[in-house]
């Protein structure tokens, strides 16, 4: 569904350059519910915005499905977002209208596509556990409510992609659960690829994978051992401390053989600008350097 080769992406003022992806590789396959975590400033913001079609790459390859998000004209890029992504923010201002009631919301984008369906609109309300709430206007929800009803908008067009952008952040623990009870529920039933970019680390132990970024790259994978068990844990600076015991943590290496190695291997080694390097014919032995004097 998604596949990233070397993405770049930099911003230019007249006095600045900030390079926010420095040749990202990212592979999602289609049907996949899978979350990217990351510190602030780590890119992971970017990465969404470029996929949901919000920003345009600087270089490298990005494809979503059919599109070649590099080379999209503005005219296919309207065509993009209308049809193959849906986006929900944390910030639910962004997704609903307040002086329309939940189903209204829901029947907005499909109004200005020209394919009300108000029977799906009810369906997807059901769905998102809101069926004797969509006729209620907005004030009269609360905040959990109104983010389940953004979910609900967020599938109106029938995409195939949800991209969420700390989806949990503004709720409270318990609807936090309950969220993601959905995004399961909608990503098996209906086959949807689910992508969640968060910085809350006990979601790392509700899907089946978690990318860590850093510095604009990926750095770390971790991949459930038995994605039919759920649990959660932390991560700490990308690496993980305890993922519900359930995670296999992986160092994610690029076609040119670059790697990161998690920053507390590093301290720990007291490994700065310099490594030396072993092969003993099966492993790689990466410790401190020796000496370069004499």
């Amino acid at each position: 569904m998604i596949q990233c080769e070397g993405l770049v992406k930099i911003y230019k003022t007249d006095e600045l350059e900030v390079v926010a992806l420095q040749g990202l590789n990212l592979s999602v396959r289609e049907g996949e519910m899978m979350a990217i975590i990351g510190n602030s400033g780590s890119g992971k913001s970017t990465l969404l915005n470029i996929l949901g079609g919000l920003d345009r790459p600087s270089a490298g390859a990005v494809h979503v499905g059919k599109w070649d998000l590099l080379k999209i004209t503005d005219d296919q890029l309207v065509e993009y977002k209308r049809d193959t992504v849906g986006f929900i923010w944390q910030n639910n201002a962004r997704n609903l209208l307040p002086y329309l009631t939940a189903l209204e919301n829901v029947e907005m984008p499909m109004i200005l596509s020209s394919r009300l369906d108000r029977a799906y609109a009810k369906q997807l309300l059901e769905w998102v556990g809101l069926k004797e709430r969509m006729n209620n206007k907005l004030h009269q929800l609360s905040g959990g409510e109104q983010q389940r009803v953004a979910m609900a908008i967020s599938l109106a067009n029938r995409p195939k992609m949800l991209l969420a952008d700390e989806p949990t952040g503004s709720v409270d623990s318990r609807t936090s659960d309950l969220i993601m009870d959905i995004f399961r529920k909608l990503n098996k039933e209906i086959g949807i690829t689910i992508v969640i970019v968060t910085h809350d680390l006990s979601l790392a132990g509700k899907v089946d994978r978690v990318v860590a970024i850093r510095d604009g790259l990926t750095s770390t994978e971790f991949i459930k051992r038995n994605p039919n068990l759920d649990g959660g844990g932390d991560i700490d600076g990308g690496h993980t401390t305890a993922v519900g015991n359930v995670h296999e943590e992986y160092v994610v290496v690029d076609r040119v053989g670059r790697l990161q190695i998690p920053k507390n291997y590093l301290n720990a080694l007291q490994i700065t600008d310099k490594a030396s390097m072993e092969f003993d014919g099966e492993r790689i032995i990466i410790t401190q350097p020796k000496s370069l004097e004499g």
